[in-house]
């Protein structure tokens, strides 16, 4: 059986769940909070498997609630039950530990699929919530892979400026360093690239994509 500890400040709300968890044989309802404070002290004397949470609580709303809790107590799962589908809620309750995001008003089957969910160590969300999360991570591509981690900023403009074909001469002016400093980045790169000379340098650079597009 999973022990399920129902926190929301709307006693009506608790009794519907506790009618729902009544229906099942997987869950027991082991008890009820109506603000974050009392979910916190229930949470240490009853050891939940999974904890219902609502946001909006007095006291203690549920992010911290549940920040508290899950830092605790990291075997149990909370499940933010909520109203609030915006952004900066959903991202908080993540960010505070709950492994699952469910709004208020999904049926029966969802709420007791997701309390299974949690229970089990997966993480869940409404239909609603999941195809936004998809979407907020898609806008995020990975950072394009560094040529040559192993040179310094420098090195790389110095290495740049050898595949453009320009000399020691020109890189000291563009750069405005002295000669000598060139060629001790040169020397630098050659031993870092494990390259003999210019052209083995040119060649390689070019070879990882330099002279084609930025790096």
């Amino acid at each position: 059986m999973i022990k399920v500890l129902v926190v929301d400040d709307h006693p009506l709300f608790r009794e519907g769940i506790a009618t729902l968890l009544q229906s099942t044989e997987d869950a027991e309802l082991i008890g009820e909070a109506a603000n974050g404070e009392e979910a916190i002290d229930l949470a240490l004397m009853l050891r939940p498997d999974v904890i219902l949470m609502d946001l909006n609580l007095p006291k203690k709303n549920g992010i911290e609630a549940t920040r508290l809790i899950t830092n605790q107590f990291p075997a149990i799962g909370v499940l933010i039950l909520t109203m609030f589908d915006d952004d900066d809620s959903v991202f908080a309750a993540l960010k505070a530990g709950a492994r699952g995001y469910l709004l208020k008003g999904a049926n029966r089957t969802e709420t007791i699929r997701a309390i299974q969910a949690v229970a089990n160590g997966e993480s869940i969300f409404s239909p609603a919530i999941a195809g936004r999360l998809l979407q907020f991570f898609k806008g995020f591509q990975p950072a394009t892979p560094l040529i040559f981690p192993q040179l310094t900023e420098r090195e790389r403009d110095i290495l740049e400026l050898i595949v453009e074909g320009k000399d020691n001469a020109e890189i000291s002016r563009i750069l405005g360093i002295t000669l000598k400093t060139v060629r001790n980045h040169i020397s630098n790169i050659y031993s870092k690239l494990h390259v003999a000379d210019r052209t083995e340098a040119i060649t390689q650079a070019k070879n990882e994509g330099m002279g084609r597009k930025e790096y």
